[in-house]
């Protein structure tokens, strides 16, 4: 390497280093402006009917013109010809459009504050490869100022991640209200998220070194361990589960060692809970496929960026994908610029079923409706877009008797807007979570507020 390429190196790293620290200043800048009282408004609860309303159900056909009545958090009534309770307080809502809330299946949100930077503030991932105990809802932020920026909009339950190694711990699915994790926990811990072994040339990016690719055979020979060690463990902790139960009926039999991580895959190995498999290219979902044939286990996908070429064995399998790839620019050079936009409606055409999300740690979920109305640009029906970001994960997640729709008897997670809930000129006026009518404030309406008067 001559002298001059090495100083290009050094140069580069340090602007980028440089550049980061600057960033990280300015966010935290910001971030001291804010005292933290935006998250901690919980909203009113009470009886509320919401009249005159155009009321798009999703599970059914539009109300033009109708009431939905909530009380004591849930949807209590909904038509056009409802009666209103004593004592509700009324929300005229003539020329508004009442949708339910919308849900992203696939964040980090409540476990990442300030993703550079500030190390304190992110606890998405655990040191080690095997983490079937680490439980993101206990890692989660009740009080982050993601939750608010992200309501607002209309996005009113998440599923939460955690990230790394290849068992990386149990998601959480939470509403996007309360004080505490179990305030807004839905189902604390909802799937074993594993990052399934997939083939990778890529050896790293070391600014002081010209890296070199792995070899393909390689490549493929490290997959299939990290993919037998895998197996392994699943074995394994059958196999625990098995002494365990056998203990628990017979007490006369050796006392059996504790062990929290196989402990924790029980019911995920023997079929009970679902596991989300991270997975994007074809040959790693017909992978994932394969080994939950095997392994006889429940999957799900997410990332999901070839999914629709995997149809027949993802069906075969009742196999759902949490699709997160719209704001993702194509990986091959010869894919079409809409390949990725197109998916969701290739995935709808083959019968697979999926829901979209924005896969994001917490800043931009918040655009989650201008995912599904980019698909919907792209070959997905409007009415398909809606359900991809409110029926369809709520039936992916297992909560459609719950939320997804607006149906008497499920919880009051509900929109009111002034137009089309999916395009961004639309206006959010009112947003209920478990019937608690919130107020429609963040950092960003702070930040409005003293700013808009400045010359």
């Amino acid at each position: 390497m001559t002298i001059t390429n090495y100083k290009s190196r050094i140069t580069r790293f340090f602007f980028y280093l440089c550049l980061s620290v600057f960033i990280c200043g300015q966010i935290s800048f910001v971030h001291a402006q804010n005292d933290g009282s935006q998250q901690n408004q919980t909203g009113k609860a009470g009886i509320f009917a919401i009249t005159n309303a155009r009321i798009v159900t999703v599970s059914g056909a539009v109300i033009e013109n109708g009431t939905v009545v909530v009380q004591n958090g849930k949807i209590a009534a909904v038509g056009a010809s409802v009666s209103i309770p004593g004592g509700a307080e009324l929300i005229e809502a003539r020329g508004l459009s009442v949708y339910p809330g919308m849900i992203d299946a696939g964040t980090n949100l409540g476990l990442t504050e300030i993703g550079l930077g500030v190390p304190g503030s992110v606890d998405t991932a655990e040191g080690g490869e095997m983490n079937a105990n680490a439980k993101a809802i206990l890692g989660i932020n009740p009080h982050s100022t993601h939750v608010n920026v992200t309501r607002v909009n209309g996005i009113t339950t998440v599923m939460s991640l955690p990230t790394g190694g290849i068992i990386s711990g149990q998601s959480a699915v939470i509403n996007l209200n309360g004080s505490t994790q179990s305030e807004m926990a839905l189902i604390p811990t909802y799937g074993l998220v594993i990052n399934f072994p997939r083939i990778t040339t890529f050896s790293g990016f070391n600014p002081f070194a010209n890296t070199q690719p792995v070899d393909f055979n390689e490549a493929v020979k490290q997959r299939d361990k990290r993919l037998d060690d895998l197996k392994t463990l699943f074995k394994t902790s059958e196999n625990y589960g098995k002494v365990q139960d056998a203990f628990a009926k017979d007490k006369s039999l050796p006392y059996p060692s504790k062990d929290i991580k196989m402990e924790a895959m029980i019911p995920y190995v023997r079929g009970e809970k679902p596991i989300v498999f991270v997975a994007e290219r074809e040959r790693d979902i017909r992978a994932v496929v394969k080994f939950v044939e095997q392994m006889k286990v429940k999957g799900v996908i997410i990332g999901g960026q070839e999914a629709w070429k995997v149809a027949d064995g993802l069906k075969k399998n009742n196999i759902s994908v949490i699709y997160k790839n719209i704001y993702n620019l194509p990986v091959q050079d010869d894919d079409a610029y809409d390949y990725l936009f197109s998916a969701p409606a290739k995935m709808q055409q083959a019968g697979i079923r999926f829901c979209i999300s924005t896969g994001d740690s917490g800043p931009e979920i918040r655009d989650l409706p201008y995912h599904a109305g980019s698909a919907g640009a792209y070959g997905l029906s409007k009415e398909e877009a809606l359900k991809s970001v409110t029926l369809y994960p709520a039936q992916i997640l297992g909560l459609s008797d719950r939320i997804g729709s607006i149906d008497t008897g499920k919880i009051a997670n509900l929109v009111i807007a002034d137009g089309d809930i999916l395009e961004p000129r639309t206006n959010v006026k009112y947003v209920f979570i478990n019937g608690r009518m919130l107020p429609l404030t963040s950092r960003h309406t702070d930040l409005f507020e003293q700013f808009k008067d400045r010359k």
